[in-house]
């Protein structure tokens, strides 16, 4: 498969794995373990920079949802160029996982950070630092299980 092709399969996996991930938090948030997700915090802290100002509560609802999805979309794009290979369904399923926790790692600990999101993910006090490797996991499996069925055509 050529190039353009694989990273046109990555990020529609990568829309696939982001409404699996969405839909895990609307869960996690109705069970109240999550308040504020790390595109409500990006934005949050544009807002407190200056980089955006008076947002309305829809415009600051759909730039948090541009980002989150832009973020999978990158994402999924980003690890079908690592993944070249075509395994089974489990395996595709683990090693989208461990692509996702990459990424989670990548994220939390440098640029998130770095931007005064919040800090590094060992700084922190709380279990909560748990549940977004959860959901890059999450992610990372339904886009490997997505990239795999969408190759297949």
């Amino acid at each position: 498969m050529d190039l353009a092709r694989r990273i046109m399969h990555g990020a529609l996996g990568g829309i696939a794995g982001t409404l699996a991930l969405t839909a895990l938090r609307k869960t996690l948030a109705g069970m109240g373990l999550v308040h504020t997700t790390a595109p409500e915090q990006v934005v949050e802290r544009l807002e407190d920079l200056g980089v955006l100002e008076d947002l309305s509560p829809r415009r600051r609802l759909a730039l948090t949802i541009i980002a989150h999805f832009a973020y999978g979309v990158g994402s999924g794009a980003a690890f079908a160029l690592l993944r070249r290979e075509r395994g089974d369904m489990k395996t595709e399923a683990a090693v989208g996982s461990a692509l996702g926790v990459l990424a989670w790692g990548v994220g939390w600990s440098s640029w998130l950070p770095l931007f005064g999101v919040h800090s590094p993910p060992w700084r922190q006090q709380t279990p909560k630092v748990l549940l977004p490797v959860l959901d890059h996991a999450v992610f990372g499996a339904v886009w490997g299980l997505f990239y795999r069925a969408s190759r297949r055509v």
